[in-house]
């Protein structure tokens, strides 16, 4: 039966430039989303830009411009560095937005009707010069704990301790350097506590990979907090209905971008119909792909305000882990913290697409992106194994036997044997253990390859009568290509685009694994990819280094 699945990556937030670490996260849905949809099921793939709160109103200010034309100019940028990642987007929306405020003021409304928000007076950091209340990360000191100077108002990056903006020592505010004062002001929070049955039962029902339920007992076990959900002026986002000077926190609007996002899509396509995806007892999947650092808002935050706003609740929340560079964190004095567009300036974006697929797994451990491992591994199994089996036998082909593949191969266990496989593949696809489709696919390519090594078309050609058995072996060879790149599709969209053109095929889906070629005319054979060189990987290094 035909599933209905909504997917959607974490959103951006608007106030810079797509880095490798994020493209961890896209590229893992984008494959995932690709191959359900190669299943033949009905699936979107969901993002947008998160545009509000005070770093981007502070850096529009610094650099001349409102807020909108900030959020305006890098969602622009964002998207056409997803659409050169080959990340196929159904939207790409932004936070910003009609549809987004008038989703936020009704879920707003329907917390308030449930009685789950309580007003409360707080005392804040205050910057007295600047005129602002200020976040934790604008305020910096000495921590309480350890005495590294220069740590943020929450937590100490030197020893890990997490505090309150009160305790850090000699405290100043990151904009003006003055010291920050104390001014109170009324809030609203949400009654996080009152979920708290509710969310145990949820993460226990199989919705989160189980060391992401484990870490949330940890939080259950401290006691659950409620949550502040509110903003002062000046601040760049949404104003509350009825509530001058008081604006939704950025993390309230910011997931509520995904319903936004799919309502703007159902303005583009008369097909779509939006309670069929968000309504309570809803019968569409949802899946959130999401990086461990955001993990805690949507997991408790965003599950209990989907409960109280009487909306239906995420399937599953996937939660993936960071991506390390030659065994470190990205390092712009190494060069190693690469934006997207410094990538793509020097190298084809399926490497990195093939090599993340390589890596990932379903369990949140970190990736590490290895410069040499990388450049052998392209040049091993795509060039080396995958795109040799085609230029092999297709030269063949070309020349020997007019384009045309045989109209009979007497001996098809291989192709069985590789048809077969694909439903273990597809397995594997389903449960995100990318590491292993990949291993079985070469497995297979390397079976491919051995193949035609034993037959020697190049010998046999130069012997009498044999041209019929040549033909066989090229013909079996091209079928054995076009069942790997059925395969290795959701990975390398645009590797497999350039071989549907050369075998003159229609667009591959997921059982034309069990369809031969036979007595078909392919194209004469184009290179199809090229090594990775140890310059370029240099060349981007060098391009990164600040």
């Amino acid at each position: 039966m035909k599933r209905k699945i909504l997917v959607t990556g974490g959103l951006p937030y608007a106030n810079g430039s797509i880095h490798l670490g994020h493209l961890v996260e896209y590229i893992q849905a984008d494959i995932w989303t690709r191959f359900q949809k190669m299943r033949g099921n009905d699936c979107l793939y969901l993002c947008g830009s998160d545009c509000h709160g005070t770093p981007i109103m502070l850096r529009a200010e610094k650099e001349g411009m409102t807020p909108e034309e900030l959020v305006t100019r890098i969602h622009r940028e964002q998207a056409i560095d997803f659409e050169d990642f080959l990340i196929e987007f159904d939207n790409y929306y932004l936070t910003h937005s009609e549809e987004n405020k008038e989703l936020s003021e009704m879920i707003y409304q329907r917390l308030r009707a449930k009685g789950d928000i309580k007003e409360k007076t707080i005392e804040q950091a205050f910057d007295p010069e600047k005129n602002i209340f200020l976040p934790d990360r604008y305020v910096k000191g000495t921590c309480p704990r350890c005495g590294a100077k220069d740590q943020y108002g929450d937590s100490c990056e030197a020893c890990g301790a997490t505090y309150s903006t009160d305790e850090l020592i000699d405290p100043v505010s990151v904009l003006s350097g003055v010291t920050p004062i104390k001014k109170k002001s009324k809030h609203f929070f949400f009654q996080l506590t009152r979920y708290s049955d509710a969310l145990k039962k949820w993460i226990r029902s199989e919705h989160l990979q189980e060391e992401v339920a484990n870490k949330m007992d940890e939080w259950f076990a401290q006691g659950l907090q409620d949550w502040d959900i509110t903003r002062d002026a000046p601040y760049f986002g949404f104003e509350i209905p009825g509530v001058p000077g008081k604006y939704f926190y950025v993390w309230l609007d910011a997931p509520i971008g995904y319903l936004a996002s799919l309502k703007n899509l159902c303005h583009q396509r008369s097909d779509l119909d939006f309670d069929d995806y968000w309504a309570k007892g809803s019968d569409a999947e949802l899946f959130h792909f999401i990086g461990k650092d955001i993990v805690y808002f949507h997991t408790l935050f965003w599950p209990a305000i989907l409960m109280s706003a009487n909306l239906r609740t995420p399937t599953a929340v996937y939660v993936h882990g960071f991506l390390t560079v030659n065994g470190q964190k990205m390092s712009k004095s190494r060069g190693t913290f690469i934006n997207a567009r410094t990538y793509l300036n020097h190298l084809q974006p399926e490497y990195l697409r093939y090599y993340f697929a390589s890596k990932l797994t379903p369990r949140t451990e970190d990736i590490d992106l290895n410069f040499e491992d990388f450049r052998l591994k392209i040049n091993s199994d795509l060039v080396g194994k995958v795109v040799n089996i085609a230029s092999r036998c297709a030269g063949f082909i070309n020349k020997k036997f007019d384009n045309e593949l045989a109209a009979v191969l007497e001996d098809r266990s291989l192709l069985e044997e590789f048809a077969k496989a694909g439903d273990s593949i597809a397995d594997y696809y389903e449960h995100r253990e990318f590491s292993q489709a990949i291993r079985s696919i070469m497995e297979l390519a390397d079976k491919a390859n051995q193949y035609i090594a034993q037959e020697k078309p190049w010998v046999l050609i130069k012997e009498e009568g044999q041209e019929n058995q040549v033909h066989q072996i090229c013909s079996l060879g091209i079928n054995l290509f076009r069942i790997l790149m059925i395969y290795l599709k959701p990975v390398l969209p645009e590797l497999a685009s350039k071989v549907e053109a050369f075998l003159k095929v229609p667009a591959l889906g997921w059982e034309d694994r069990y369809q031969v070629l036979l007595s078909h005319t392919i194209d004469v054979f184009q290179p199809l990819m090229t090594r990775v060189e140890e310059s370029s990987i240099q060349a981007i290094i060098e391009d990164s280094k600040q």
